[in-house]
């Protein structure tokens, strides 16, 4: 159990050291209310929980629209869709707490909202 504590840890403090700027505040943050804010970030949890995995397909796709090279979208697509589906779980659980933002890469998953 204890070594489980101490890859735990370990992960998230290199998810702390992270470049901040790869890292957006969650869209949950800007409701007004506690309420809104509590059942935005539950969504919001459940929904990278669920479908950070997608990264792994949209981030290839994504980079060779835009002219870089697909293996740098693959390891983007690894990196986030971990990412995403750890932390977002992470927001499920805490969702309670709005105090509390993990941000995500690239601000989560964003296959629910392509078309907005």
């Amino acid at each position: 159990m204890g070594k489980r504590i101490a890859v735990l840890l370990v992960g998230v403090a290199l998810l702390a050291s992270a470049p901040v700027s790869a890292f957006a505040m969650s869209t949950w943050a800007e409701e007004a209310t506690y309420g809104a804010k509590t059942g935005a970030k539950l969504k919001y949890g459940l929904v990278n929980t669920f479908l950070g995995w997608t990264e792994l397909f949209t981030e290839p796709y994504e980079a060779t629209q835009y002219g870089e090279n697909f293996f740098v979208g693959l390891g983007r697509g690894v990196w986030n869709g971990v990412a995403d589906t750890f932390l977002g779980a992470a927001h499920a659980i805490t969702f309670p707490i709005p105090q509390i933002d993990i941000p995500l890469p690239e601000g989560g998953t964003d296959i629910l909202n392509k078309g907005k």
